[in-house]
């Protein structure tokens, strides 16, 4: 459930010119904050280091602008100038747009302040949200596990379809996870095959039954006389690597082609 604090209030505003003179400018909008859109938690991802802000209003009626400020941790406002959010949605009513948010921020307790501008320049905060940012320097690697792959297979005239799947987690989610992968090393002398590294899927192709449940795949082809592989103890190496670097456990398979 988003947590956020809302303002039920009308919006109320004091507007005058500078220098006092001017008759104070009457309310031009009352408008209520629905929905906050915005998540409640954002781990940070090196491929997509982008937060959705959005809120949505219950009417447009005398909006001239919704902006936002993105607060860290340590309490400093992250953008140099309010961020302009934008009614993309034109029926919904939600102003959204998206921030970067570095590595390098603090861990912790964030805030979104949404404020509304109306059409006589008065600007008032409507809502308050929390979100809690791990920028994922402290997170453990990738894991590992679950292999299955035959032990032995036999080449007969026909070529042998070999299903692998190893099942890959992350705590900063799959989206975090770059490549899944292994390495095969070819009797009798153990060298690297030359497909190194044969990578493995996760999205409901190349052998793989469901795309995105951290089930990664692959097929692989041992075709027949006279192309056929070497025969022999093969050794299989699997790997995870994460989007920062960071690498998995590692899993050795040993697999007899005969």
């Amino acid at each position: 459930m988003n947590k956020y604090i809302i303002i039920l209030i009308p919006f109320i505003f004091w507007g005058c010119q500078k220098d006092f003179n001017s008759v104070v400018d009457t309310p031009a909008v009352n408008s209520q904050v629905l929905k906050i859109t915005t998540p409640d938690t954002v781990i940070y991802n090196p491929a997509d280091s982008l937060i959705v802000v959005g809120v949505q209003l219950n009417s447009l009626i005398g909006v001239q602008s919704v902006e936002a400020n993105i607060i860290s941790s340590d309490f400093t406002q992250l953008n140099n100038s309010p961020l302009l959010l934008y009614d993309t949605s034109k029926s919904t009513n939600i102003y959204s747009n998206t921030f970067p948010l570095s590595r390098y921020y603090p861990d912790g307790t964030y805030s979104v302040q949404y404020s509304i501008t109306d059409i006589n320049n008065n600007t008032q905060i409507v809502a308050v949200h929390s979100f809690v940012y791990n920028n994922a320097q402290h997170l453990p690697p990738p894991v590992i596990s679950n292999l299955v792959a035959p032990d032995t297979v036999t080449i007969g005239t026909q070529k042998v379809l070999i299903l692998v799947t190893v099942q890959v987690t992350d705590s900063a989610g799959l989206q975090d996870i770059k490549s899944v992968f292994f390495n095969s090393y070819v009797p009798p002398d153990n060298h690297a095959a030359p497909g190194n590294p044969f990578i493995m899927y996760d999205n409901g192709a190349n052998g793989d039954a469901v795309a995105g449940d951290g089930i990664y795949s692959l097929i692989v082809e041992l075709p027949p006389p006279p192309t056929s592989v070497p025969l022999g103890t093969y050794t299989w190496v699997f790997q995870a690597v994460s989007n920062e670097g960071d690498t998995s456990n590692v899993i050795i398979h040993k697999i007899v082609v005969q």
